[in-house]
């Protein structure tokens, strides 16, 4: 006969504890004790390319590096507030 291996989730007080546990547990040994989750996911997200020039980019690289995010999050987020200050 064989015997049933599963284990039982513990119970976590925040996000982190979750994380952290199954950082080193297998999370397929709590398979029977995960809830069943259904959600949209829209694949629709379009993103457009611009030419900038050299000398800009390289500044761009620059600062992104200082501010330890990617080029594209930095001007995204530069063009979102121009934006909202001219809206």
């Amino acid at each position: 006969m064989e015997e049933n291996k599963s284990n039982k989730l513990p119970k976590f007080n925040s996000t982190e504890e979750l994380v952290d546990f199954f950082d080193t547990h297998d999370m397929g040994e709590y398979e029977e004790d995960m809830p069943e989750v259904h959600f949209d996911v829209n694949i629709k997200h379009n993103h457009y390319l611009i030419s900038v020039d050299k000398y800009l980019m390289n500044k761009l690289l620059e600062i992104a590096s200082e501010q330890q995010v990617s080029v594209d999050m930095l001007v995204d987020s530069w063009l979102k507030e121009k934006v909202l200050k001219v809206s």
